[in-house]
């Protein structure tokens, strides 16, 4: 069972938050910028069995996004295995090109309630992400946030019992 959803978007601006700073010197964003590179959306998936979490930036969220990251998803299983996901009802995913795809590659589609994204497990995994990744930064680019987020990921799959990972996610109330 595997659980998609996605995060954003994500701008390249400062971005507020907390930090380990002596109250006498905290940190200063910069007060001017431009917002002229757009917005990326993380496509990400959660492997409830394994407790893994991976993503993948892209700049739009239509349904050729959509059905490519589920296509990547199925490439991750090539055992022909049937793959069920957990996703929530947004008309990208449930466009005809997806469910059909779906049909011929032995995934099945399975939407949560209408206005219940507590009930997809990914959504707990939202919070550390943004405390670890985009709270109190200021990247340069979208090509540094993704990298960042990358480091992220690779440390939190390694480390998932972490207490910081485990305290931001029970923070959030999911099934």
């Amino acid at each position: 069972m595997i659980c998609i959803d996605e995060f954003g978007p994500v701008e390249v601006r400062p971005q507020a938050g907390s930090a380990w700073a002596p109250s006498t010197k905290p940190i200063r964003h910069r007060a001017t910028y431009r917002r002229t590179q757009g917005v990326r959306h993380f496509f990400a998936a959660y492997d409830v069995y394994d407790d893994k979490l991976w993503m993948r930036p892209k700049p739009r969220k239509r349904t050729r996004e959509a059905l490519a990251f589920i296509q990547s998803i199925r490439r991750r299983y090539p055992d022909g295995r049937r793959i069920y996901l957990v996703l929530d009802n947004l008309s990208t995913h449930r466009h005809a090109s997806v469910r059909e795809w779906c049909r011929g590659n032995r995934i099945t589609l399975v939407f949560t309630a209408t206005n219940a994204s507590w009930m997809n497990r990914i959504e707990c995994h939202f919070a550390p992400f943004r405390k670890f990744v985009i709270d109190n930064s200021d990247y340069h680019n979208h090509r540094e946030i993704a990298k960042a987020a990358q480091d992220y990921l690779r440390w939190r799959n390694r480390n998932a019992q972490d207490k910081k990972i485990l305290k931001e996610q029970n923070s959030i109330r999911t099934l």
